[in-house]
């Protein structure tokens, strides 16, 4: 098949009506008629937060820093600079020109979201939490910075109003500091202005956020939401379109984009946050402002959601497989808790959704609830269990020793994020034994692109050194895998799929989990040349021994009913936060001829 037939044939799969309202935007903005670019604004300038009487008369020494993507170094917010790209150090020179004439991927200055990071107001929440613990100076330096910001970004110029969601997270981070502070209700006029400024941004290209069935929709949808409302309530009735907007829209993505079994439409456990945060920030607004509820159709699809997440979280210590896309992404931080500790969004949204604790246990995760004024619930989520999500095609199994074997397989409604179909991830006493790449970049280099969203990045078999799908661009693979022989048995703790790919290779894979190991068979043809099987493993002295490869503590037993022509440990890379990378051994098993091949991953008590 050519190019051209993958474009086609994924094209109608992405959705005719989705396309269409790309295709219109586009068109659109190039020839001049969008009037997004006949939006003008005055500067917005002058004090964002007062000063509020404190609860408690204790002065905090504790003092805020930004953790950009979760692992850079600390900044402190007073040298912060929003032209400046914190991946690559490079100035931006576009800082005066309209947004939509500003490339998303410019390689002058690299991977765009070094400078977007900074802008998303995340220090706007430390601060206010700063504050609230007694640190007056805390204040001063989020009103210094917010006026640092606005005075440097005048409304619709540079990079940081490029992006409709990047304009809606300032929003929400606005609101929510607000919320903070008590300021909802009598708000200083600068801060209305300013999240006027951003709705105006946000409503003209909805259509566009709507049509890449992401998460774009439901964070733009939820700023228009919040932002309208507030401007409602607070006199100003242009609100009121953007609120019945993004209500709208919030009931819409919800519906289509989140499955009966709770999968979002991204394939992604961090992406799946990021929805997660955004519509419980929606929900808590609704109940601020004392708005009509939204339906209950939402209320369930969000319910199955945060179950969806709670059941891949290690509760130790918060992490979960490294699923798709992970791209830095990290709403309401409220917390000092890890960037990859999931279970802080995972608890508020328990609580506000299903008014049950995820965990009772006392833990940093409840801050968020105690922030927010939210009491924990009485009631508890149910134990964590073996499960298998059909419409997303994710199985997961769990035995009573703590071990945890997570098994995705394609089905695919929406379009996939990366070449991971049949990846098997391994967890137990809270270590990701066996391990997803994650993602890196989206604009470091094709090489990095190919790598982590490919099928060598996971573990799986990859055939003749060709992907599972074949990647049509940058966000888009074509060829659509499609399961079969799916099976799942609580009982025996086993789970198996398989899937035929666009060259005719074909791919069976059953997995079962004991109480000291899991076993892993694999039955492969098609194969022209070769194929190989690998296991990313966890960091640490592994030395091959023949057919088994051990750390001294766990082994990992090969056996195969056609020749191993090769069974060796090579490095890999993996990237467990945005854009940072190290190094991993890679179990690499190669045969040349159609058969089986049985891994048993042993792990000793």
């Amino acid at each position: 098949m050519s190019r051209l037939v993958y474009l086609v044939v994924t094209t109608y799969r992405l959705g005719v009506v989705n396309v269409m309202r790309l295709l219109v935007y586009r068109f659109a903005l190039f020839i001049g008629l969008k009037r997004v670019e006949a939006l003008g604004q005055d500067p917005v300038s002058g004090v964002l937060f007062r000063p509020i009487r404190h609860l408690t008369e204790c002065k905090s020494h504790q003092h805020y820093e930004l953790v950009p993507f979760g692992w850079m170094p600390k900044q402190c917010v007073t040298q912060l600079k929003w032209d400046r790209n914190i991946l690559t150090g490079c100035r931006f020179s576009g800082m005066r020109r309209p947004w939509f004439s500003l490339s998303d991927f410019d390689s002058n200055i690299g991977d765009i979201k070094g400078i977007w990071e900074v802008s998303r107001f995340n220090w706007a929440l430390g601060l206010a939490k700063d504050y609230l613990a007694g640190r007056d100076a805390a204040l001063e330096e989020l009103n210094a910075t917010a006026k640092s910001w606005m005075d440097q970004n005048e409304p619709y110029l540079g990079p940081n109003w490029k992006c409709g969601q990047e304009a809606s997270i300032r929003v929400m981070h606005l609101a929510f500091t607000a919320k903070l502070l008590n300021q909802v209700h009598q708000p200083e006029p600068t801060l209305l202005a300013l999240v006027k400024a951003h709705l105006q941004r946000i409503a003209p290209t909805i259509s566009y956020a709507v049509a890449q069935d992401n998460n774009h929709g439901t964070s733009e949808a939820a700023a228009l939401f919040i932002g309208g409302s507030w401007l409602v309530i607070n006199g100003d009735e242009s609100g009121e379109r953007w609120q019945k907007l993004g209500r709208k829209w919030l009931e819409n993505r919800a519906k289509r984009l989140i499955a009966k079994d709770g999968t979002f439409s991204q394939y992604s456990a961090n992406y799946h946050r990021v929805m997660l945060d955004t519509y419980s920030m929606a929900e808590l607004w609704r109940r601020e402002l004392e708005l009509t509820p939204f339906t209950t159709e939402l209320t369930k699809r969000i319910s199955l959601a945060t179950q969806w997440l709670y059941q891949l979280v290690e509760p130790s210590t918060g992490d979960a497989p490294n699923l798709g896309h992970n791209d830095g992404a990290h709403l309401l931080q409220l917390t000092d808790t890890d960037y990859r500790d999931f279970r802080p969004s995972v608890q508020l949204a328990s609580v506000v959704f299903l008014q049950a604790s995820a965990w009772q246990e006392d833990g940093k995760y409840d801050e968020v609830l105690s922030l927010l004024q939210l009491r924990p619930p009485q009631k508890n989520l149910q134990t964590q269990t073996s499960f298998h999500f059909d419409q997303g095609g994710y199985i997961g199994l769990r035995n009573k020793s703590g071990a945890f074997a997570f098994f995705n397989y394609p089905k695919f409604r929406f379009r996939p994020a990366q070449n991971d179909a049949l990846h098997v991830d391994l967890w137990r006493d809270g270590v990701n034994l066996l391990r997803d790449g994650g993602t890196f970049s989206y604009n470091a280099g094709q090489d990095y692109i190919d790598y982590y969203g490919g099928t060598q990045s996971h573990n799986t078999i990859q055939f003749d050194e060709h992907e599972q799908m074949p990647r049509i661009s940058r966000f888009l693979l074509g060829s659509w895998l499609k399961a079969k022989n799916v099976n799942f048995d609580e009982q025996l703790l086993t789970g198996q799929a398989g899937y035929r790919d666009y060259l005719g290779c074909e791919h069976h894979r059953k997995i079962v989990l004991s109480e000291t190991s899991l076993t892993v068979t694999d039955q492969v043809q098609g194969i022209k040349n070769k194929a190989i099987l690998r296991w990313r493993l966890n960091p640490d002295n592994w030395v091959v021994q023949g057919h088994k490869v051990t750390n001294g503590n766990h082994e990992i037993k090969m056996d195969s009913d056609v020749k191993i022509d090769r069974l060796e440990i090579v490095e890999g890379r993996e990237s467990r936060y945005y854009y940072q990378e190290t190094s991993i051994p890679v179990l690499e098993v190669e045969i040349s001829s159609d058969g089986n091949i049985t891994t048993e991953y042993q792990f000793h008590s």
